[in-house]
């Protein structure tokens, strides 16, 4: 019986992503602390976090069920639990569909409109813009980046109820994080992506040429979009000096996988933007300053309970494997 347990719970944790769903819950949670610099408003964090890892959930079912056939072909995504047999599409679909739903309703009810909103522009851009556009243009990687980058915007909508350029500068930090971030990662599985018909740029780049320009060219623009914060008062000098040593040593490995062009640099790639994410966001919401977010016109709900922000947050990061990165 357990074993049974056991097996069932490995086969949600697959359908709905657990690893990269807890990396989304981990942003939006520090979108929502940089939000709330007096003091974070418990149920409404509660009720931020419970509708996004539904929404996430949901989300990667339905990408599993939309890849369903694509996934069979590819070794890195053969286990999955459609293409291995063990879940039937019918009752992926309906898991999908329930708690996508269930997400939104949840933060339209509970937390505010305009996260809500957010949340389905998050949905739609991945399953019906980011999803289908991986078989027919390269630029499906920019794409995919908006809704990578929107949970932390959606923390901090969460507890401000409003748009603000400290929020947009969270989501350009994400969005230039996953672009080297996937670099190496298609760069990593090329052949396995153009067997299975997604369209990479690594495999439409038989030199390397493009795919090492573009990871120099994203991980400087990372840099330069990370010093925002601190132009902004949002963090201090600790962290100013914090992402410009991550970024300079990201910037390292991204020119070493530009120079080598091989695997054992891209995997160096990829484990150094493992690293950066966390660090970097943990530095920013230990350093962030005390100022208070301009007024909303989406005021959040009120909570009843309130808890002080600790001097220093951690935020600890589970480092996925490469295999469940980057679909």
């Amino acid at each position: 019986m357990t074993e049974f347990r056991h097996g069932w719970l490995k086969v949600f944790s697959e359908l709905f992503k657990a690893r990269l769903t807890l990396l989304v819950l981990l942003t939006t949670l520090m979108g929502f602390f940089l939000g709330s610099p007096e003091g974070v408003s418990g149920w409404l964090c509660i009720h931020a976090l419970g509708g996004t890892s539904l929404l996430a959930a949901g989300a990667a079912a339905l990408n599993q069920w939309i890849e369903r056939e694509h996934d069979a072909l590819m070794r890195r995504t053969a286990s999955r639990p459609i293409p291995s047999g063990r879940m039937d599409t019918t009752v992926v679909l309906a898991l999908g569909v329930g708690t996508s739903v269930a997400g939104l309703v949840w933060l339209a009810v509970w937390v505010n409109l305009l996260t809500a909103f957010l949340g389905a522009i998050t949905l739609a851009t991945y399953l019906f813009l980011y999803t289908p556009l991986k078989r027919i243009t390269v630029l499906n990687t920019l794409v995919g980046a908006i809704p990578g980058a929107l949970p932390p915007l959606m923390g901090w909508t969460a507890a401000t109820g409003s748009l603000s350029p400290k929020g947009w500068a969270l989501f350009a930090i994400l969005f230039f994080w996953q672009l080297p971030h996937f670099m190496a990662i298609a760069w990593i599985y090329r052949e396995e992506y153009s067997k299975a018909g997604f369209r990479m740029l690594s495999g439409i780049d038989p030199d390397g040429r493009r795919s090492a320009a573009s990871a120099i060219r994203n991980t400087i623009a990372l840099i330069l979009v990370s010093l925002v914060p601190f132009l902004q008062g949002v963090s201090g000098r600790i962290y100013l000096s914090t992402a410009l040593i991550l970024g300079g040593l990201f910037l390292v490995h991204a020119v070493r996988f530009a120079i080598l062009l091989d695997i054992p640099s891209a995997r160096r790639l990829f484990f150094s933007s493992i690293l950066y994410l966390p660090v970097l966001l943990t530095f920013l919401v230990i350093d962030r300053t005390k100022e208070v977010p301009s007024p909303t016109s989406f005021p959040p709900s009120t909570s009843t309970f309130s808890v002080p922000l600790p001097t220093a947050v951690v935020l600890n990061f589970p480092a996925p494997p490469v295999s469940e990165c980057g679909s």
